[in-house]
């Protein structure tokens, strides 16, 4: 792991904390340790909101750091078959567990949409595109609504009337906004023969301790959220 990585995995490292923050206050929303709908206050949904848009930029961010200017195709179809292979394992989990609200388009499924789309527009495009084609898109989620594409078949796309009623959701549009915007930093930066991100964001234990969180990402972010509910609904038990 080399210095300039290490700030970019740092980086990850505070999203997936802040993410394990919010889950925490969503199941403690669930079993009924808070006060009804905490977790989808305006408050609680703007700071998700801020996490995933953080996850998604930085997601872009390493698409470039990661050909640079070519495309490495045995590590990209290796990295999205892992991606893939999680979503399914999510949206399996969560049939389970919460029947028709499972998650069919979360995080994972929207990261490996916004690889595909990154991998074609990587070195096609150049940095002031890639910033209006974020910009655009992030546009087209919060006001496009297209009557047309209201069958569930293309509820991915995000332009339908109302939003579906599932556990988490993160449709193509707006939230391949961040991820092309992050593509578009790291093409500007490299471009310039600027570093892409600090060398290191923070020392000593918690830096490295952040930094190891941030290189094992997908793993975290598959165990966190089964550990907090076995923490908070073991809890719960011992209560009754």
């Amino acid at each position: 792991m080399t210095a300039r990585l290490s700030g970019l995995d740092q980086a990850r490292g505070v999203a997936l904390v802040a993410m394990a923050s919010y889950h925490f206050i969503f199941d403690l929303d669930l079993f009924g340790l808070v006060p009804s709908g905490t977790a989808l206050s305006p408050y609680m949904r703007g700071y998700a909101i801020l996490i995933v848009g953080c996850f998604l930029f930085l997601s872009g961010l390493s698409m470039v750091l990661a050909h640079g200017r070519g495309r490495r195709w045995p590590a990209f179809w290796r990295r999205w078959a892992i991606l893939a292979a999680a979503a399914a394992v999510v949206s399996l989990a969560t049939y389970f567990a919460f029947g028709v609200q499972f998650v069919f388009w979360g995080i994972l499924h929207m990261m490996a949409a916004a690889s595909l789309v990154g991998i074609v527009l990587l070195g096609r495009v150049p940095a002031w595109g890639l910033a209006v084609l974020g910009v655009l898109a992030l546009f087209a989620g919060i006001w496009l609504r297209l009557p047309a594409l209201e069958h569930p078949i293309f509820w991915i796309m995000g332009t339908q009337a109302a939003r579906p009623v599932t556990v988490d959701y993160l449709p193509i549009l707006p939230w391949i906004g961040p991820y092309v915007l992050g593509m578009a930093w790291a093409q500007f930066a490299y471009d310039q023969g600027r570093p892409i991100m600090p060398g290191q964001v923070l020392g000593g234990a918690l830096g490295a301790g952040l930094a190891l969180l941030g290189r094992n990402s997908l793993a975290f972010y598959l165990i966190h959220q089964p550990m907090l509910l076995a923490l908070v609904g073991g809890y719960v038990w011992l209560l009754d």
